[in-house]
Formats: C-alpha cells, structure tokens, sequence
C-alpha cells in the first residue's frame, strides 16, 4: 500500500457488512448497515502533547478494532476500501 497516515492518523479496512441476519433473512444492499469493526492497516507516529513529547497511538498494524460509525474519510486506494480515522476515534481492540 503506497498511502502513509500523518499524525496520529490510522488507516482501517473495514469488514465486511452483513447480508444475512441471524435468522437467515436475506439483506438488500440499501439495507445493510455499515460495519464499525475492521482491521488497521497503517498507524500514524503520534502527535505532540503540550509538553512537546510524542505520544503513539494505542494501536498497531494487524489489531482488529472497533471505530466511530461517523468517524473518519472513506478513501479508494488501489481498488482498496479504507477509512482514514485519528487514533481517538478508535473506541477499542480486539484481545
């Protein structure tokens, strides 16, 4: 992938959305929601805090987190759906 997030910026392929319910009712595309999980691809160095230090996001390449369902910019990179979030739009990881 030839896109590198800046700042405390992380780059998130999202999941796949769900066709199917539990109950096996078939969803129509303008019905299915859009995922909030996906897995990060890319991470930012950090941003400064007022003291002048670097602070590093709290995730790493490969962790699959849950994100912010308004968050970030949805960007098409070599035929790749990605999300661009910053770091605090990123609610949690998957252990």
């Amino acid at each position: 992938m030839s896109l590198k997030p800046l700042g405390d910026r992380v780059i998130v392929k999202q999941d796949e959305a769900e066709t199917t319910t539990a109950s096996g009712i078939v969803l129509a595309s303008s019905a299915q929601e859009k995922p909030q999980r996906g897995t990060v691809v890319a991470v930012g160095e950090g941003k400064l805090d007022n003291n002048g230090n670097l602070v590093k996001p709290g995730v790493k390449k490969g962790d699959s987190v849950i994100y912010s369902k308004y968050g970030g910019t949805e960007v098409k990179v070599d035929g790749e759906e990605l999300i661009i979030l910053r770091a605090d739009d990123i609610y949690a990881v998957f252990a």
